[in-house]
């Protein structure tokens, strides 16, 4: 059994937890967090409760840790367990801002030890699919890609005050994921515009992006997104694989290449039915789709095989690094209303680290 810790005990450390107490290959070793809320938590899963993590993971020495605290806690945490020669599965955002991502990378470098970055959807069966479809050439070159994430937050879910803070906003909260699966199926990209907006709930963050992006190899692309909107559009829940959202079968995501189209979540695969065939005739509608399984559930099995050392982190903290800066990329392109590359977004991650 692989003895696993959690930092952080709100909404996801909570089913992180009750995850590793569940699996056949883990044990949950101990809970880092100070609220009584944890505490009680700790309790029910009959396991140590701490209110430090340093102190936890000096005396429980676990083999991993899963760090699920406030955005800010991020980096500070994930250098506390490299020190200690402790593999660890950061949720996102890998920091809170570039310069301590560029540290805690070099960080687990130097140590070579493994830090895995909580992008669960690259664990997900139908990011497999699409990306399985894509690596096959059967959309041939990606030409533009389209997506939505469109959600209704209920009010009180902003009584929380960081929720209401910047960084707190619907950008890096929810859209770094989307950035992440577009940098996973699409490639890198090299520059954003955005426009935000907070128009209808009137708080100091955020509610709403609309996003063009460019990417290296050529591919354009559009992405708009809305904590404030009721719709059935989004991965939380086209994928049916979100622990707190119902499922809403249906595509979030369109990718349209040389040879064919993709939607995800449905997996629905679209082509010619000859390689001559043009936009007059009629498109073959084809069925790919995932394996049934759980993407948390993939996630935790590929983590603990990044803890005993037998497989790379699938998502390691200079690429979560890179997925922060498009998304701060975004954000900077709304405020200052120009055209912002990946490259400066890093090089003054760089200067700052």
């Amino acid at each position: 059994m692989t003895a696993i810790a959690v930092l952080g005990a709100g909404l996801i450390g909570r089913e992180h937890a009750e995850l590793v107490a569940s699996h056949a290959s883990a044990s949950l070793a101990a809970i880092a967090d100070p609220s009584p809320q944890a505490q009680a938590l700790a309790a029910r899963l009959c396991v140590p409760h701490y209110r430090d993590y340093e102190t936890m993971l000096d005396e429980v020495r676990p083999a991993g840790a899963i760090i699920a605290l406030p955005n800010h806690l991020h980096a500070p945490a994930a250098l506390a367990c490299i020190a200690r020669g402790i593999a660890c599965l950061v949720e996102k955002p890998v920091a809170d801002d570039l310069a301590a991502a560029r540290r805690l990378a070099e960080a687990a470098e130097r140590a070579d030890v493994p830090v895995l970055v909580g992008h669960h959807r690259r664990h997900s069966p139908d990011i497999h699919a699409a990306k399985r479809a894509i690596e096959a050439g059967e959309l041939g070159a990606v030409v533009a890609v389209s997506g939505m994430t469109l959600f209704d937050k209920p009010d009180g879910y902003f009584d929380v005050e960081w929720r209401r803070s910047v960084g707190g906003g619907v950008l890096l909260i929810n859209l770094i994921h989307d950035i992440d699966v577009l940098r996973h199926l699409v490639g890198e990209i090299e520059s954003v515009r955005a426009f935000t907006s907070n128009a209808h709930r009137g708080l100091a963050v955020e509610d709403t992006a609309s996003i063009a992006i460019r990417f290296v190899n050529g591919a354009l692309g559009t992405f708009v997104i809305s904590d404030n909107a009721v719709s059935p559009w989004a991965w939380e829940y086209t994928s049916g694989q979100a622990l707190y959202h119902p499922s809403e079968p249906g595509p979030y995501l369109f990718l349209s290449g040389r040879k064919g189209a993709l939607s995800v979540s449905d997996l629905y695969l679209w082509r010619h039915a000859k390689e001559s065939d043009h936009w007059q005739d009629r498109l073959v509608r084809e069925s790919r789709s995932g394996d049934g399984s759980r993407t948390y559930v993939n996630q935790l099995d590929h983590f603990l095989a990044v803890v005993q050392r037998q497989a790379k982190p699938l998502v390691d903290a200079r690429d979560g690094m890179a997925t922060l800066a498009v998304t701060l990329a975004v954000d900077r392109a709304a405020q200052e209303d120009r055209t912002v590359t990946l490259a400066e977004m890093l090089a003054e991650g760089a200067e700052a680290a």
